[in-house]
């Protein structure tokens, strides 16, 4: 009945978090603008003999992509053991609950699951239904970025294998940083950063950057990469601690203080009204993840050949230029009836060398698997070299070392909620509390909802 009551709370909660977030994706691999209005069905390897079925469910359909191209691969390659994959593409809440809700029941589960990193923690609590892939990734860990494993990791076992490493980088309009005489390569640190915002307003009359104020990318980075989290090693809630009120102060200082930056027109990086104030040049910089780079291709054609990519200015004690943000983890889950061939075949997709080869060119995204960096096929000619240049490895290999992770529990859903709806609006947009007075409310309000479920 404990389980069951827990499972039942948590999707209460994820229904408020719809409710909230507008359905609005918080681990940002596609952003909302592809998750589909209606179910979408994709079906490989139906055509072979004594082939297994396996099931898969993504809230994405760009993801179905690589799981398609590994069952053709592994037909290929396995002719004696075919797979059948019946993929399932829902709207991002809908299919979220409908898992929880199979995990509640017993059954109704699919062999595979994309699992959104803001929601996964939910699926930790209790009776973990969720199967380990230990056996695949401790033969890797010499080449894997830890910290992005560890994302879907409890008591030492991996519950499911990375889309990407998903690196925060600072993406430069190169064209306005000339015009305002700044080189990039000088800013080294965040205080170097606030100091060419400022020349840039001067020369140019445009803001160094954008603050979202209904999502939580602009924040979050920051505090990981200055060597906290939202969460302890203990699950504690640190949410209001010192270096998270810092993190905020600097973005508040940079809108309200400095002038250096406006609240994001549409209040997030994945808004129209981003796309096209940014697309006509509006803001000299921004600050998101590696898997940003799609939204510049397909919503911000009037940048290509602008934008360049630089690792984040160094933040005060910290000796990390990058961290890992935003993602998607698969798993297998207990209910499958081919555990075992659901797993390996889950490696062979994403994390085997021709699996991580793949993300990149399928999907455009960075894999965690960093000895596939200098492999010939991610230098191949591609839009993302086309666009912003054919650094990108060389950028991500000096990087790859000094990358910050973050803690995740079943509350971190909680954290993400009072992020989108209060703390950045009251702190960026309004001005009207200041960052330890909305830290210290949130934190109040989630440490109430911790109490309660004890």
């Amino acid at each position: 009945m404990k389980k069951l009551w827990v499972v039942g709370i948590s999707l209460f909660i994820l229904l408020v978090l719809a409710a909230c977030s507008g359905n609005k994706e918080a681990g940002g691999d596609n952003g909302n603008e592809n998750a589909p209005d209606e179910n979408a069905t994709a079906t490989v390897g139906d055509d072979l003999e004594n082939a297994t079925e396996l099931t898969f469910w993504t809230f994405n359909e760009l993801h179905m992509q690589i799981y398609e191209d590994a069952t053709e691969r592994w037909n290929e390659e396995f002719p004696d053991r075919p797979i059948k994959l019946v993929a399932e593409t829902y709207p991002y809440d809908q299919m979220h609950n409908n898992l929880l809700m199979a995990f509640q029941s017993g059954s109704g589960a699919p062999d595979l699951v994309d699992i959104e990193v803001g929601r996964f923690s939910s699926f930790l609590q209790g009776e973990i239904q969720l199967e380990p892939m230990n056996e695949y990734t401790e033969p890797l860990k010499d080449v894997i970025i830890d910290t992005r494993f560890d994302l879907y990791g409890k008591d030492g076992n991996h519950y499911a294998i990375p889309t990407h490493l998903g690196a925060t980088v600072v993406y430069y309009n190169q064209e306005i940083m000339d015009e305002a005489g700044v080189d990039i390569d000088a800013i080294e640190t965040w205080e170097d950063y606030v100091e060419a915002g400022k020349t840039v307003l001067e020369v140019t009359g445009k803001p160094m950057t954008t603050v979202e104020t209904d999502e939580h990318w602009s924040f979050w980075p920051l505090v990981s990469q200055s060597g906290s989290s939202f969460f302890d090693e203990n699950e504690e809630l640190t949410l209001d601690n010192e270096k998270n009120i810092e993190a905020l102060q600097f973005l508040r200082d940079m809108v309200h203080e400095h002038k250096i930056a406006v609240p994001t027109p549409g209040g997030f990086h994945h808004s129209e009204e981003y796309y096209g104030f940014m697309n006509d040049g509006g803001a000299a910089s921004l600050t998101m993840p590696l898997w940003y780079m799609g939204r510049f291709i397909d919503y911000m054609p009037d940048l290509k050949g602008k934008m360049v990519m630089k690792p984040m200015p160094l933040w005060p004690g910290s000796d990390a230029r990058t961290t890992g943000m935003g993602g998607t983890g698969t798993s297998v889950t207990s209910q499958s009836e081919n555990v075992d061939l659901a797993k390996e075949f889950l490696a062979y997709a994403k994390l085997s060398e021709e699996g991580s080869i793949q993300l990149w060119k399928l999907l455009g995204f960075d894999p965690v698997r960093t000895d596939v960096w200098d492999s010939p096929e991610l230098q191949e000619d591609n839009p993302y070299f086309d666009y912003f240049g054919d650094y990108i490895w060389d950028m991500l290999g000096e990087i790859k070392d000094q990358v910050n992770g973050v803690e995740l529990t079943e509350f971190t859903t909680e954290v993400i909620t009072e992020l989108q709806t209060n703390v950045m609006h009251s702190v960026i947009r309004e001005d009207s509390q200041t960052p330890e007075e909305a830290l210290k409310q949130a934190a109040d309000t989630i440490r109430a909802k911790m109490e309660s479920t004890k």
